[in-house]
């Protein structure tokens, strides 16, 4: 980066003729090699996809600490850049799971780079807005006095798949961060407060994926935002897909090859080709789906 921070990149490209290029961005505790199925089955359909390890993830430097949400952006901003000009013919798509959605948001809002789409999985959008007072009390509490105590999550019952297999791979990596240091969830909400804030002013075409299912991101504010972003002046360019038995890792689920399938087609232009009735939602169902959630 440019000042001289370095991260470390993966890249899975096709054997033949390249047809598009995705730039993946992961999400909290996890690093690029979230991406490894996604990049080998894209890779088969004839997209070259770049992942690369966010600042203070993976096997970057200061690893574990929150380093800002103008540095991830920024960084996701220099990434762009750099795959644009390598691949200056090519179709352009980002996409980002979870906070890595939320560092895309911010991003597209910021800087308007030169990109052809983008598709959300799972993106990060709970907002300060959408917390309960004392939940936001206890958060920013906890960053300004035990900045550095690490918190598991075991005990909470909260599972962000259901392909147990693949979490206990995730569990023996030792890249992927186990304990989350206040002041990065801190940060995160930061983050997500930019995420939130910007989009309506996003105007790029984004494929929104969501499970109905995910426990890690709430429904809520999920579908505050879906409805927000529904009234807003740009609905035409975003299309949501709900899946009936999606989790929050939807590429790494069960269930992963139908919305693999579905990002594969989205990108390459069959938007209305591949629709699978038993596993989501169209676009207009997605107001039902809030509705009797959030009732």
């Amino acid at each position: 980066m440019s000042d001289g921070y370095r991260l470390p990149l993966r890249r899975w490209e096709p054997i033949g003729n390249s047809r598009a290029v995705v730039l993946a961005i992961h999400g909290l505790n996890d690093y690029s090699n979230a991406f490894a199925s996604t990049g080998e089955y894209l890779a088969a359909r004839g997209i070259t996809l770049w992942a690369y390890d966010q600042r203070g993830f993976g096997a970057t430097n200061a690893q574990g600490l929150w380093h800002g949400t103008r540095h991830l952006v920024d960084d996701a901003r220099s990434m762009t850049s750099l795959i644009r000009q390598s691949y200056p013919d090519q179709p352009l798509y980002l996409i980002g799971e979870s906070m890595g959605g939320g560092v895309i948001l911010a991003l597209l809002a910021r800087y308007r780079p030169d990109i052809d789409g983008a598709i959300l999985l799972a993106p990060a959008v709970w907002s300060r807005n959408s917390m309960p007072i004392y939940q936001r009390f206890a958060l920013w509490l906890a960053a300004h006095t035990i900045p550095g105590k690490q918190l598991t999550g075991k005990g909470l019952g909260i599972k962000p798949s259901d392909n147990t297999d693949m979490l206990r791979a995730l569990g023996r990596d030792l890249l992927v961060i186990k304990a989350t240091r206040v002041d990065v969830l801190y940060g995160v909400s930061n983050l997500m407060d930019a995420a939130v804030k910007g989009a309506p002013s996003v105007n790029y075409e984004m494929l929104i994926l969501y499970g109905k299912n995910d426990e890690i991101i709430p429904k809520k504010p999920t579908c505050n935002w879906l409805r927000n972003l529904a009234d807003g002046a740009h609905t035409a360019h975003w299309d949501v897909v709900v899946y009936n038995h999606g989790c929050h890792m939807l590429t790494r689920d069960l269930q992963a090859a139908v919305v693999l399938e579905d990002i594969a087609d989205w990108i390459l232009g069959g938007r209305e080709a591949a629709r699978h009735p038993n596993t989501r939602d169209t676009q207009e169902s997605v107001h039902s789906f809030c509705a009797e959630r959030n009732s």
